[in-house]
């Protein structure tokens, strides 16, 4: 790995199309009732990093945006979990970086105790509306972290005692 980019990770693509549309499913009878909206196509490479999932978004809006508009939101975007105090879950859950060599793994995976997501450089993009870059610590936020914040989450819904 060292020195080295690889340009394929077995899986690793259709999982990133095909899971966050649970997210925004519906749930029917017991069963996931996948949201067709909105449409990911994604392109996953390895790059060596000790830890760090960075991701370059480009995104199409159905209404026009300015960047002003884009940035407020992002920065002002209240994490639906905030109201119940989860000890895990980041405040804020989003922080914008106006740099535009940032986010950065190194300087910024561990951001809100490795629980925050880092969103950057965003900028119109020639094909669709705008583009960016967002950041997240692969251990802390999606694997460990995660699976610790869903339990809190659980238990203060109330389905663990």
């Amino acid at each position: 790995m060292i020195d080295n980019v690889i340009p394929y990770i077995g899986g690793e693509e259709e999982k990133s199309e095909k899971e966050p549309s649970k997210i925004w499913a519906n749930i029917k009878e017991g069963k996931f009732e996948m949201a067709n909206t909105p449409q990911i196509s994604a392109n996953c490479i390895r790059v060596p990093v000790s830890d760090g999932h960075m991701a370059a978004i480009n995104i199409q809006f159905a209404k026009k945006a300015d960047k002003k508009q884009l940035i407020e939101a992002l920065k002002k975007f209240k994490n639906p979990l905030d109201v119940l105090n989860l000890p895990s879950a980041p405040k804020p859950f989003l922080t914008y970086f106006e740099e535009n060599n940032r986010p950065q793994t190194r300087l910024d995976r561990d951001l809100h105790g490795g629980m925050g997501i880092s969103v950057g450089r965003l900028r119109e993009d020639s094909v669709l509306s705008w583009k960016c870059v967002a950041l997240s610590h692969n251990t802390l936020r999606g694997a460990a972290g995660g699976s610790v914040l869903n339990a809190e989450l659980l238990v203060k819904l109330g389905y663990i005692k």
